[in-house]
């Protein structure tokens, strides 16, 4: 790392030796993780420190050992998982919203925990939050971005929270039966059955929410419903907490069916990534289409999630930016191919 001037400095209060060891970690851990991401240098005697490198990056860095510094008089462990999550709002104004006590932002996003049978859930982020808050306060909404960003767990999370509070009577968990790849027509089983494999991560939320046998018992009963969107065809679902999975691989007619199908006392929650359609080619995506069609209903929400948001291995955050670029650069290549015929051949 190259020599850096003087940036920022901060001193954190109270100075405590317990909480300032959780906090640079073993060996100062966290503080070289924070310092590689953000390409500074920190230096620290007891609880003053300075950042070198620049301005933007060195006042973000002080934020966060800020924000991170409050957290530790609640936890006893930061982990290197958590401060990666943290560094992932590192230098925007999110991350000064939290760090901040008394800003306005940071009032109006506040914790929010989401209390299930086994576990609490925590949003992750302001736009996490703000995906919850959304989901707690309005009939339809969706949630759209990559892989990775909770937006299909969270919602998960919101509809068991809202079956244990007796807001709603049941769950449905749909998910359009497109292959991905793979072909349906080789899977042993009925339609329902086939489709069964694919909302695995459903399940496995469900089961960390509740328990095997509590599910179980639920599914039994119908009070957990998992199906193929075709069987939603018909259907009214009242008091029905529902989501929609995959929905980038519904088609505009499948859309707007499974969005008519919500009846009173419904919440429905509609998460899916547009860059990821299986549908055969020239077929259009509901997904991308209800983006145009519903953008500003009232009563609608849409979270839109990037590769900022991704809570997984800090390796998926880099894959989905790279995508993101090289699909820029194919899109400016087709544009310049499909050009002027007069300036081209000039």
């Amino acid at each position: 790392m190259e020599t850096h001037t003087l940036a920022h400095s901060i001193t954190l209060e109270p100075n405590d030796a317990r909480r300032l060891a959780n906090l640079c970690g073993q060996f100062d851990q966290h503080l070289r993780q924070i310092e590689q991401r953000l390409d500074i240098e920190i230096r620290n005697r007891g609880n003053e420190f300075a950042f070198y490198g620049e301005p933007e990056s060195a006042r973000a860095a002080g934020e966060l050992l800020s924000f991170l510094y409050r957290e530790t008089d609640s936890r006893d462990h930061l982990t290197p998982e958590e401060i990666h999550l943290a560094l992932q709002q590192s230098g925007v104004e999110e991350l000064r919203q939290q760090a901040s006590p008394d800003s306005d932002a940071g009032e109006s996003e506040q914790v929010v925990l989401i209390r299930t049978k086994k576990c609490s859930v925590r949003p992750r982020g302001l736009n996490q939050r703000r995906y919850v808050r959304s989901v707690q306060t309005n009939d339809i909404n969706f949630g759209i971005g990559p892989a990775g960003t909770g937006k299909t767990y969270l919602a998960v999370a919101c509809a068991v929270e809202a079956l244990l509070k007796d807001e709603v009577e049941r769950i449905l968990l749909v998910r359009p039966a497109v292959e991905a790849g793979e072909k349906l027509g080789f899977l042993p089983g009925d339609l329902s059955q086939k489709v069964d494999p694919y909302l695995r991560p459903l399940y496995d939320a469900l089961y960390e929410m509740l328990g095997f046998e509590t599910v179980g018992k639920l599914i039994e009963r119908n009070v957990i419903e998992v199906a193929p969107l075709a069987y939603m065809r018909g259907r009214t679902l009242n008091n029905a907490f529902v989501i929609l999975d995959e929905s980038q691989n519904t088609t505009r007619e499948q859309m707007k069916m499974f969005l008519t199908r919500i009846g009173f006392g419904s919440t429905a929650v509609i998460t899916g990534d547009p860059s990821q359609v299986d549908l055969p080619r020239g077929q259009a995506s509901g997904l991308r289409h209800a983006i145009e069609v519903l953008g500003k209903v009232n009563g609608i929400s849409f979270t839109h999630f990037g590769a900022k948001d991704v809570v997984r291995h800090p390796l998926v955050q880099r894959i989905v930016e790279a995508y993101d670029v090289h699909e820029a650069e194919r899109e400016a290549r087709a544009g310049q191919v499909t050009g002027n015929p007069g300036e081209n051949a000039a």
